[in-house]
């Protein structure tokens, strides 16, 4: 068979004469025949986005959802060249899903700063309600799938790598590993009858989905949705995935908002209590928070988290003890109980010893003969960078030595771009931390590690780390969240060419909703629909998170290091 290089992808020739034989009719006709040289590649293209994915039906305003052209495969040959034949001997030896950035929200939380949308827009999403049942059909597909589509091997594991909670909360914890484990779910806090979050407010800063105001998401084509506020917090049930998933810790995990740290549970009060938090009554801290959410780089002084300025107090809702903040141990802790065990294995990942030692990383036989390393790349200093521990460096040294004769993948929430973040962590404050550079360069060190996969940045990017050999390269697997469009996950296949060479095979998929659905239908499938939809027209979407065609479904080739 033969394969899709970049190059096969891009029209010959240079300057205006290429650009005008790129009819839309031509563009479409390469695009079905990579489309069909893709099949032809894979054992199926079914459920995945090698078969179709999401795209709007128009061209501008509020629009709906049809299946567009999938995505077809793109070989990358930056760290290796691709050998013909290679699919006749190929050999899969692990197949991995990737899951990140869920972050299931409790939507009507006063501890949650919608009110700084305009500065970051993460801090409000019209869709934010329906993220457990978005993720519940992410788990769906997942088991529909079962196999990887180039190797047919059965998953060997799904990892989710943080991110898994919006805001810190424990009942948003609690969400997330009833979606993933199996139960039912009922995505509500506070009042068991009136919904209290910023969505009921009639404040034009925000989309109102049951009320006849005129907001600014109204006004760019949002629908008026009577009901809505009912079917999202109705009980739904998660299917639970089939396959062992393992869990990685993220900075929402972590810090309030994903950026504050909760210094000695200083906010605890402000998430349990009765105030709904829009700002404080001093412009100064005010403007201070602003500058902390609004950039990953941002400063922030300690003593307006040590002690906190008074907060407005004009708006009152229903308190709920379930909405406390879990710490890092706690999260560990939380795995482990027997409830939340599900398709295994018993802590996800961590294991008893982690409690008492602190430990929020760990190592597993992810398939034979390759081992997965999940890092803590989080800093308790907060804002929403990392950066590791010195303590966790060391031990991850040990890891990379002590498996020096397996391939190995590593996982961890942030990209190596997003780890600059070395500030001293204010529970160990004396300890060296390490970035993201500093980690490309040992990980070159180790000729056995194959890839290093990741979330955070909410964009699909998939990233060459040549080192000073082919042998010492590997690839960094960078895949969009779960929340913001273009709500995809990913496989990874891990594949001996029986050349000399490895392949990653990357193939994204969405989750199993309709591209359309009623919109008074309050069923999981249709909610989820919806979760998609408004995603796609949130006033801050982003087109670049879907990547380039070179991000998205690729083989990645690499040298084998035990050729």
């Amino acid at each position: 068979m033969g394969h899709i290089s970049r190059r096969s992808l891009l029209v010959g020739g240079t300057g205006a004469a290429a650009v005008a034989v790129l009819t839309p009719s031509l563009v479409a006709s390469r695009r079905d025949a990579a489309l069909a040289e893709t099949a032809e590649r894979a054992i199926t293209t079914t459920g995945t986005t090698l078969e179709a994915v999401a795209a709007p039906s128009g061209t501008s305003g509020y629009r709906r959802l049809v299946a567009g052209p999938g995505y077809a495969l793109v070989v990358r040959e930056d760290l290796a060249a691709a050998q013909a034949g290679r699919d006749d001997r190929r050999e899969g030896i692990a197949s991995i899903v990737h899951f990140t950035d869920l972050h299931i929200t409790d939507a009507q939380s006063p501890a949650r700063f919608e009110f700084l949308v305009e500065y970051n827009g993460s801090a409000f999403r019209p869709h934010e309600a329906l993220g457990s049942q978005g993720a519940s059909r992410l788990v769906a597909r997942v088991n529909e799938l079962a196999a990887g589509p180039f190797t047919g091997r059965a998953f060997d594991c799904v990892v989710s790598t943080g991110d898994n909670s919006d805001n810190n909360e424990s009942i948003e914890l609690e969400w997330f590993l009833t979606v993933l484990n199996g139960g039912e779910v009922q995505a509500n806090t506070g009042s068991t009858t009136l919904w209290e979050g910023v969505q009921s407010s009639g404040d034009t800063l925000y989309w109102n989905p049951e009320l006849p105001v005129a907001d600014r998401y109204k006004n760019a084509g949002f629908p008026e949705l009577p009901g809505y506020f009912g079917r999202a917090i109705a009980p739904h049930t998660s299917p639970g995935l089939n396959t062992p998933w393992y869990s990685v810790f993220g900075n929402h995990d972590d810090d309030v908002s994903g950026t504050l740290a909760n210094v000695r549970g200083s906010w605890n009060s402000l998430y349990t209590g009765d105030v709904k938090f829009t700002g404080f009554a001093s412009s100064t801290a005010n403007a201070a928070l602003k500058a902390a959410i609004s950039s990953p780089a941002a400063s922030l002084d300690l003593s307006l988290l040590l002690a906190l300025p008074t907060i407005k107090t004009d708006w009152i809702v229903t308190p709920d003890a379930r909405r406390v903040p879990f710490t890092k141990t706690e999260y560990v802790r939380k795995h482990l109980e027997a409830a939340h065990t599900g398709p295994g294995p018993v802590g996800h990942g961590f294991q008893a010893d982690d409690v008492d030692a602190g430990r929020s990383y760990y190592s597993w036989q992810l398939a034979p003969g390759v081992v997965g390393i999940s890092m803590d790349s989080t800093n308790a200093a907060g804002l929403s960078d990392g950066s590791l521990r010195d303590s966790q460096w060391l031990w991850l040294k040990e890891q990379l030595t002590a498996h020096a004769d397996q391939y190995v993948v590593l996982f961890s929430h942030h990209t190596s771009g997003t780890m600059e973040m070395t500030q001293p962590d204010p529970e160990h404050p004396l300890e060296l931390r390490h970035s993201g550079s500093e980690l490309v360069d040992l990980l070159h060190e180790h000729p056995n590690v194959v890839a290093w996969v990741n979330g955070h940045t909410h964009v699909n990017a998939i990233t060459p780390q040549p080192g000073d050999t082919p042998q010492q390269s590997f690839w960094e697997i960078n895949t969009a969240s779960h929340t913001d469009f273009p709500q995809q996950a990913r496989i990874v296949e891990l594949v001996k060419n029986g050349d000399g060479t490895l392949s990653l095979f990357t193939t994204l998929i969405e989750s199993d909703a309709p591209y359309q659905a009623p919109y008074d239908d309050g069923s999981q499938t249709s909610l989820a629909s919806l979760y998609r939809e408004l995603s796609f027209n949130d006033l801050g979407y982003d087109a670049t998170r879907a990547g380039t065609a070179a991000d998205r479904n690729a083989e990645l080739l690499l040298v084998d290091p035990f050729a």
